[in-house]
């Protein structure tokens, strides 16, 4: 993905094609000054996460066609906001993540320490 990091310091890697995830619906967790959410967190979304969500005002699930949004269910990879998966952390229901797919932009929010007590050990 060019020049981009993830929170290790490498390459970012895709997140996720199907669906194809990221701000810019290329597959990856990058920003830019456009992404005022900072969708750069990689998850593996959950039930359990796409229930708070949806009850926090973010409804993942319905899809949504005029949108060209599928929505989405268990299992799916998705580039999340910091802010969301941070509140979903201290809920108890942060989805886990893949590290070399998350952006180094989500440190800004989130501590290292917590994105790797909730990574995953296998690509998405």
């Amino acid at each position: 993905m060019g020049r981009e990091r993830n929170v290790l310091g490498g390459p970012l890697e895709s997140c996720g094609a199907d669906p194809v995830t990221g701000f810019y619906r290329d597959g990856c967790c990058r920003t830019g000054l456009q992404d005022r959410g900072k969708h750069v967190v990689c998850a593996t979304v959950t039930d359990a996460f796409l229930e708070f969500s949806k009850a926090n005002g973010n409804d993942l699930i319905t899809p949504q066609k005029d949108f060209g949004f599928v929505g989405l269910k268990a299992g799916d990879a998705w580039c999340l906001c910091t802010d969301r998966w941070e509140e979903a952390r201290q809920a108890g229901v942060a989805p886990p993540i893949l590290l070399e797919a998350t952006h180094e932009a989500a440190l800004l929010v989130i501590c290292l320490d917590d994105l790797r007590e909730h990574a995953k050990s296998s690509p998405v």
